[in-house]
């Protein structure tokens, strides 16, 4: 083995690798990461990845790392040509809206999103004429043609916030297409569905699986508990947990408090992420996998370095791209 694989076996290792990693070798991905990264350089390319990823891609080749609002923010930044965005595909688009200059690949093209697809941009333009007058915030989890639509753009990091705002100059607010959330906010800012806020009937094929009842088994078994639960998943879910959040909130959660036992009620990824970020803390597994997060791999991440291939090139038309920009911008605005 040469001294490069080797140290680079030792760099996962001490990122929590070895003990997450059960389904290859850790010498065989440490082959791929070194590759990976050293085409980076030669390409002039960063790689973003959202936290559902794998840990060998979030350890091994992230450059930037986290959720869809700071993914977005990070976007912002990029000063390499490249950008290999190791997520879904509306996250891939809303790092070429905010950089329309440079190339964009997702490594797997069919890496999609439910939620996204629950909503096209014609349902938002007739729920406009329904609502006049109505401001539509928009959940980042959507093509950059809905996106284009609406008014300003929400992640569950900032979603409660920037309703707020709106709700100060307006009675009535749209806020697609995550129904659960939608509900989940509405009960927090005392909002009634149908009148004040204006929903639609999408959602996440991860987050409305889980079983309540299970929460409850797990809080007697583990005293001390914390249980934590992604602002997409069912109100049932949300009135059982202690906290709910974005993975962003979830994660500075975890880090600036001292439970006897975390968990994490979303897909399994953040998991893996807090126990590579917090190892002497304990968490209790309930997640579900992402079949399209999980679509994207070390060796297709790779492949995508190698060639930049035209047809894992993601694009948006110019017009789309000013409007839904202005829609992302105005979430800037907004969060702070």
């Amino acid at each position: 083995m040469d001294k490069a694989l080797a140290e680079e076996i030792i760099r996962l290792k001490s990122g929590g690798l070895s003990s997450l990693c059960s389904d290859k070798p850790l010498k065989e991905i440490a082959e791929l990461t070194l590759e990976i990264n050293k085409l980076k350089k030669e390409k002039n390319a960063v790689i973003c990845a959202h936290v559902y990823q794998r840990p060998e891609i979030i350890s091994g080749i992230g450059d930037f790392v986290g959720d869809s609002y700071k993914l977005a923010k990070d976007a912002v930044s990029v000063k390499a040509e490249n950008i290999i965005f190791c997520g879904v595909h509306f996250m891939a688009e809303t790092a070429k809206i905010l950089n329309p200059e440079k190339r964009v690949f997702l490594p797997d093209m069919s890496a999609g999103c439910s939620l996204s697809e629950s909503i096209k941009a014609s349902d938002i333009i007739k729920l406009k004429k329904k609502h006049p007058g109505s401001p539509v915030a928009l959940y980042i989890n959507t093509s950059a043609k809905t996106k284009a639509e609406s008014d300003v753009i929400v992640t569950s990091a900032n979603a409660e916030k920037i309703l707020i705002k709106l709700f100060e100059k307006h009675k009535k607010v749209i806020f697609l297409p995550d129904k659960y959330m939608g509900a989940n906010l509405a009960k927090k800012l005392n909002k009634k569905i149908g009148k004040e806020i204006i929903l639609w009937d999408g959602s996440c094929e991860v987050h409305e699986k889980f079983d309540s009842s299970l929460i409850k088994e797990q809080k007697k078994l583990y005293p001390g508990l914390v249980a934590m639960a992604h602002s997409e998943c069912p109100s049932d879910i949300i009135n059982a947990v202690d906290f709910m959040g974005g993975t962003g909130d979830m994660m500075k959660y975890i880090e600036a408090t001292n439970a006897k036992a975390y968990m994490l009620i979303t897909e399994c990824g953040m998991g893996e992420l807090a126990k590579m970020k917090f190892p002497n803390k304990n968490f209790i597994s309930m997640c579900r996998l992402c079949p399209y997060m999980k679509s994207i791999t070390l060796e297709k991440v790779l492949d995508t370095l190698i060639k930049l291939p035209a047809k894992k090139e993601i694009k948006v038309g110019a017009k789309i791209s000013e409007k839904a920009k202005k829609a992302i911008e105005k979430m800037f605005e907004l969060a702070g």
